[in-house]
């Protein structure tokens, strides 16, 4: 059973909880302008990663064929058949069930949007059959954390809370596109949608800047709009730096660096996020 939990862990990337992790919290420390209780913190915490399992391991289940079919995704655990579609259709279930438990002891706002949030988060995984938008669809499902983290401690929509979801979204729907471009010989072969498919590739790295730009801009409406001290902003210069130098690392023809654009750098630019919250209050 451990192995199995350990296999499921993996293929869900249970350790890049680190990209939503600190937006979730960052949603939390503007609500409240301190630091939240620990019990906030806590229930927070476990919505977020069972959000994101249950998004991942739905994700791989729905995309089992498509995986099995691509070089670069053919050695996942579902084509290999390493883990049964019932062990990932119980651990989807059981995520979604701590999901909903800890969105109802945070608040009746959040736990009343929970659903929505779940049926949206699965419903991603369809969208690259039939829209090259799909890449912004993920990036709103990641916005979720920080707009999720923010009704937690204050059950009210806000313009700060927007900013937040829509920051996060260009963010990841940036780097996703990025990412994508790594399938594009294979998404144009089985008719599936992106924006490198849609516009090529060159279009499509034009657009993940623009969106990367889209979330400076956002990240900076946050820091005016909370009245955040000049320690957010000194921070923000640098997550700029990174954002733009992610695109100087990819090239049209090469992608040789993605793994350090894609992982490494966006989990610095995330801890980077969080603590220019965190100074700053």
């Amino acid at each position: 059973m451990f192995k199995k939990i350990k296999i499921i862990l993996d293929m869900v990337k249970f350790q890049h909880s680190i990209f939503a992790l600190p937006f979730a919290f960052i949603g939390a420390f503007l609500a409240e302008n301190k630091i939240p209780k620990i019990n906030k913190l806590f229930w927070i915490l476990t919505a977020t990663v069972a959000a994101r399992n249950v998004a991942m391991a739905f994700n791989r289940l729905v995309d089992k064929d498509i995986d099995a079919k691509n070089p670069r995704t053919k050695h996942r655990a579902l084509p290999k058949g390493l883990i049964s579609e019932n062990w990932v259709i119980g651990f989807i279930i059981f995520c979604a069930l701590v999901f909903l438990f800890s969105a109802y002891n945070l608040n009746k706002l959040v736990f009343y949007l929970s659903p929505f949030v779940l049926i949206f988060i699965m419903f991603y995984s369809y969208t690259k059959r039939f829209s090259w938008l799909s890449h912004i669809f993920l990036g709103i499902s990641d916005g979720f954390a920080p707009f999720g983290g923010y009704l937690a401690i204050k059950p009210k929509f806000s313009i700060l809370s927007f900013l937040l979801l829509f920051g996060v979204a260009f963010w990841v729907a940036g780097f996703d596109i990025i990412y994508s471009c790594l399938d594009y010989e294979f998404d144009k072969k089985e008719g599936l949608y992106s924006i490198p498919v849609r516009f090529g590739v060159r279009n499509a790295l034009y657009i993940s800047l623009f969106f990367h730009i889209l979330t400076i801009v956002c990240l900076y409406l946050i820091g005016k709009i909370a009245l955040l001290k000049p320690i957010y902003f000194y921070i923000l210069i640098i997550i700029s730096f990174l954002l733009i130098f992610e695109h100087f690392l990819i090239k049209e023809n090469n992608f040789s660096l993605i793994n350090l654009a894609f992982f490494k750098i966006n989990g610095i630019i995330s801890i980077f996020a969080f603590l220019a919250v965190l100074l700053s209050i």
